[in-house]
């Protein structure tokens, strides 16, 4: 009974319902959508380096080593000489191990020197490798890599010279020996696609005429000699490392952090991870609440709505007060309108964002590198959303029991 007044009294306000139903969609469209964004960039977050075992570097905190050697933030307090790197790389745990060359820029681009391991080893997004889509990897000494946000900033194309900048804030280029774009690493959403990659030796070729940081005055190698040389590094920066056995991380990790040559740190990468998102995840908390304060402001606005309406409906509430229905009946009918509206709102809420999710997913995917899950509602949203129904219950609850107290007089009163 009480179901089809609330079901009729609905359809008699039609447009100002449906204004607030969509209202109310939008709003939980936005809130659950949030939930997603934070969710998949966790996820991202996470796994910006997936099976990478270790990363090694100069002994220093573990955030600090996770950002300069993955995220490209930052600098090392030292390097690692090439002598520990090959101990390092020569221990029978180790399955293989790629180095890392950082300190050299291209127009606020980290540039980083590597081996053609990189780009087998190196794993994102829970185990993807990098693809190459356009061009090829390091073949020769003055081939250069670059990522996805690097080549649509700047403009490059395969073929395109690159000159790099010594150090970091320098207004020294190596502009005598410069690069070329041989190949565009497609988006990942990771700190690849803000770098520029070459090899190692390439890092050493374009240093030979610097000694202490600085160009020796008057003196340019020819590119021919320089070819010639023997490049091998004399230090890196990092180093990722993959082991035979998991059970053989910890072993591994002992021994490196033990290191009698020269001090060294080795840590786990989702451990760092875990201790990095604990330090920026307060931004998350404040998409919550922002997204939060939407549905708050939703449900104030059908609440306003139920108050503006029930000067409307004084005579129809006296009228059913004269037909015998109790004070109860009239509370339920607008506390149960109230739900309806939202569970309404609700279901329709969570059927625009994944239409919109399956409609943009794809295209977030190639312009942010950012993978947002399509998976059915877990357990938190369905919770989310009976928090929704709940707390429309509860902003009901106001205009519902002044319509109660409604006195029979009041609601028949002619008012001119």
């Amino acid at each position: 009974m009480i179901l089809r007044l609330a079901l009729g009294s609905l359809r008699a306000r039609a447009f100002t319902v449906a204004l607030t139903v969509l209202a109310i969609a939008l709003s939980v469209a936005l809130f659950l959508g949030v939930e997603k964004v934070r969710t998949g960039a966790r996820a991202s977050f996470a796994d910006t380096i997936s099976g990478t075992d270790l990363i090694v570097g100069a002994r220093s905190g573990s955030v600090q080593l996770l950002l300069y050697s993955v995220f490209r933030i930052g600098n090392a307090t030292n390097n690692i000489t090439w002598e520990s790197y090959q101990d390092i790389a020569a221990r029978d745990e180790v399955d293989w191990i790629v180095p890392i060359s950082l300190g050299d820029s291209h127009r606020q681009f980290r540039v980083m020197g590597t081996t053609q391991a990189f780009f087998e080893h190196y794993k994102y997004r829970g185990g993807r490798a990098l693809e190459i889509p356009e061009g090829h990897g390091l073949d020769d000494l003055y081939d250069a890599v670059i990522g996805a946000d690097v080549a649509a900033t700047l403009g490059y194309e395969i073929g395109d010279p690159i000159v790099v900048s010594h150090g970091l804030a320098s207004f020294t280029e190596h502009d005598n020996q410069p690069f070329r774009v041989a190949g565009i690493v497609a988006r990942t959403g990771t700190p690849v696609d803000r770098t520029v990659i070459v090899s190692l030796e390439a890092i050493e070729a374009i240093h030979v005429d610097w000694q202490s940081g600085a160009q020796i005055p008057g003196q340019v190698t020819p590119v021919e000699r320089i070819r010639a040389m023997d490049l091998k590094p004399t230090a890196i920066t990092a180093a990722m490392v993959g082991v035979q056995s998991r059970l053989q991380i910890f072993g591994l990790q002992r021994w490196i952090n033990e290191y009698s040559e020269e001090p060294l740190l080795a840590v786990l990468p989702g451990v760092a991870l875990q201790e990095l998102w604990q330090i920026v995840g307060i931004a998350e908390t404040a998409l919550v609440g922002v997204s939060a304060m939407v549905v708050v402001t939703a449900l104030l606005g059908m609440t306003a709505m139920i108050f503006s309406s029930l000067n409307e409906r004084r005579r129809e509430m006296a009228i059913w007060r004269a037909m015998g229905a109790r004070p109860l009946v009239i509370l339920g009918l607008l506390v149960l309108e109230a739900v309806l509206m939202a569970a309404l709102g609700a279901v329709l809420g969570m059927a625009l964002l994944y239409a919109a999710l399956g409609v943009s997913r794809p295209l977030i995917d190639a312009a942010f590198g950012l993978w947002l899950p399509l998976d059915p509602p877990g357990l938190t949203e369905l919770w989310g959303l009976l928090g929704v129904v709940g707390a429309a219950a509860l902003a009901s609850l106001l205009p519902a029991l002044r319509a109660y107290r409604l006195s029979l007089a009041d609601g028949m009163m002619v008012r001119v």
